[in-house]
C-alpha cells in the first residue's frame, strides 16, 4: 500500500485536513493538520485519525502508528518556533 493512500484516506475523512504519512512497511507516522482538531484533546485528535485507519490497523497492514495532530494555528506556531 502506498503512503499516499493513507494520507488520502485521512484527508477525505477529516474536513480540511492536510496529512502526511510516512513509514517502513509496518511502523507509520502520520502528521495531520486540521482545524477540525480545534478544542479537542490530544486523545480525541488521535481517536479521529485512528478511526479513519482502523481497517488497516485491524488487518495488520499498519502495525504501529505515531500521530502528530495540529490545528492550522498550532502548526504555524510550530513552524515559527523552528525558524
Amino acid at each position: 500500500m502506498r503512503m499516499d493512500h493513507y494520507s488520502d484516506k485521512i484527508e477525505q475523512s477529516i474536513s480540511g485536513a492536510q496529512a502526511t504519512v510516512t513509514g517502513d512497511g509496518s511502523k507509520f507516522e502520520a502528521e495531520v493538520i486540521a482545524d477540525e482538531f480545534d478544542g479537542l484533546s490530544s486523545l480525541k485528535r488521535h481517536q479521529l485519525v485512528y478511526a479513519v485507519l482502523d481497517e488497516y490497523i485491524k488487518s495488520g497492514a499498519i502495525h504501529a502508528l505515531t500521530i502528530r495532530a495540529f490545528t492550522t494555528s498550532e502548526w504555524q506556531e510550530k513552524q515559527k518556533a523552528a525558524n
